[in-house]
C-alpha cells in the first residue's frame, strides 16, 4: 500500500503538472510560427483547417490502441454526440477567432488576453457548480487572491517596462505591444475583441469538456470525435472563406512547419493534455497554467531573439508567479479535504463503497451542465 503512493503522487500532481507547463511551451510557439507564417502569406483559414487534419490523422492511427482498451464503456447516445458536436464547434471557432485576433493585433497582445483564462474559468466553474464557494476557507480565498493576482502580474509583464535590465542591443525587435503605434487603433481593438472572444470560447470548452468525460471516460475517443466534427465544420467554412486555390497549396517552408507543428503539438497534443488533465484535476487547475505564457515568451524573446529585458517584466513575473502557486496551493488544500472525507465516508460505508474515488467522483456530478 505504501509503495503506491510514490507512483500516486507522480499521477496526480507531478506527470499533470509537467505535462500543463510543456503545452504552454509548445503554445508560444505555434504562436511564433503561425505570426511568422501568415506573414509570408499563409491565410488563416488554410492554417487552421490543415492543422484540424493533421490531428485527425494522428489521432486516427492511435485510436485503435485506445479503443482497446476502452471495454465496457457506454453507448454515444444522439444527447452525447450532441455536446461533442458542441465541442468541436468551439474547437473550430476558437482557432478561428484566436487567429483572426493575432493577425489584427499581435502574439504579444494574444499572450495577454489569454491570462484572463483563469477567470473566466473560475466564474464558469462557480455558476456551473464545478468549484466550492465558501469564502471562509482558506482554500476559496487562495483561488480567488491568486487568479487575481495572476493576471495583474501578467499585465505588468506586457504594460509596464521600466528600465532596461539586460539589453544585447537587437538591431531588429520582434513585434510586441508597441505595435499598435504602427498599426491602426481600430485594428488594436478589433483584434483584443476577436482573442477575447476566443478565450471565453476556450472557457466553455473546459467546462464542457469536464462534463462529456465524466459521462463518457474514453478520452481519446472524445478528442477524436470532437476534432472530426470540428474539421467537418472547417471545411466548408474555410474553403468559402478561402476561395483561391492557390492559397492551399503549402510551400516546403515556414509554412509547411508551421502547419505541421500546430497540427500535433498544438492541436494534438495540447489537447489530448488539456482532456487527461481535465479529467484528473479539474478546469480551474489547467487554466491556471495560462499565464505562464507570458513568463515562457518573455524569456524565449530574451534569451532566442536578443529582446531587451526590463524591470517591469522581472516584476511582472514575480507577481504572477506567487498568484500561480497561490492557486495551486489552494487546489491541493481542497483536494487534501476532499480526499480525507471521502476516506471517512468510505470507511462508515465500507460495505457499499471500496474506495474514496467513486464518492469524489459522485460529488462532482453536481456540476453537471
Amino acid at each position: 500500500m505504501m509503495n503506491n503512493k510514490p507512483w500516486k503522487f507522480f499521477h496526480k500532481e507531478v506527470a499533470p503538472f509537467t505535462a500543463l507547463v510543456i503545452v504552454q511551451f509548445t503554445e508560444v510557439g505555434v504562436n511564433i510560427l503561425s505570426k511568422e507564417a501568415t506573414t509570408k502569406g499563409l491565410s488563416y483559414y488554410v492554417f487552421v483547417f490543415y492543422s484540424l487534419v493533421i490531428t485527425d490523422l494522428i489521432l486516427l492511427l492511435s485510436l485503435p490502441f485506445f479503443i482497446r482498451r476502452s471495454t465496457g464503456l457506454p453507448p454515444l447516445n444522439f444527447s452525447l454526440l450532441c455536446k461533442i458536436f458542441s465541442l468541436g464547434v468551439l474547437v473550430f471557432s476558437a482557432q478561428i477567432c484566436g487567429n483572426k485576433g493575432i493577425k489584427f493585433s499581435s502574439p504579444s497582445l494574444a499572450s495577454a488576453v489569454g491570462n484572463l483564462v483563469p477567470a473566466f474559468i473560475f466564474i464558469l466553474a462557480v455558476l456551473f457548480r464545478l468549484e466550492n464557494i465558501t469564502l471562509r476557507s482558506s482554500s476559496t480565498q487562495a483561488k480567488i487572491l491568486g487568479s487575481a493576482v495572476s493576471i495583474a502580474g501578467a499585465f505588468i509583464v506586457i504594460f509596464y517596462k521600466g528600465p532596461t535590465i539586460w539589453n544585447d542591443a537587437s538591431p531588429s525587435p520582434s513585434p510586441s505591444l508597441n505595435s499598435p503605434l504602427r498599426s491602426s487603433q481600430w485594428s488594436w481593438i478589433w483584434g483584443g475583441f476577436l482573442l477575447a472572444l476566443a478565450y471565453i470560447l476556450v472557457s466553455i470548452w473546459y467546462i464542457l469538456l469536464t462534463h462529456v468525460i465524466k459521462i463518457y471516460p474514453a478520452k481519446m475517443i472524445v478528442v477524436f470525435l470532437f476534432t472530426l466534427f470540428g474539421t467537418i465544420i472547417a471545411a466548408p467554412v474555410c474553403f468559402l472563406a478561402e476561395n483561391n486555390l492557390s492559397a492551399w497549396r503549402l510551400k516546403p517552408d515556414i509554412t509547411l512547419v508551421a502547419v505541421i507543428y500546430s497540427g500535433f503539438f498544438c492541436t494534438f497534443f495540447s489537447t489530448v493534455v488539456h482532456t487527461w488533465c481535465l479529467h484528473l484535476k479539474g478546469p480551474v487547475y489547467v487554466s491556471i497554467f495560462k499565464p505562464l505564457s507570458i513568463v515562457i515568451a518573455t524569456t524565449m524573446s530574451v534569451i532566442f531573439l536578443g529582446e531587451a529585458l526590463y524591470l517591469g517584466s522581472v516584476v511582472g513575473a514575480v507577481i504572477l508567479a506567487a498568484g500561480f502557486y497561490s492557486v495551486i496551493w489552494g487546489k491541493a488544500k481542497e483536494e487534501e479535504l476532499l480526499e480525507d472525507e471521502n476516506y471517512l465516508s468510505g470507511s462508515s460505508n465500507s460495505g457499499s463503497q471500496s474506495n474514496g474515488k467513486v464518492p469524489l467522483l459522485q460529488s462532482c456530478k453536481s456540476g453537471d451542465v
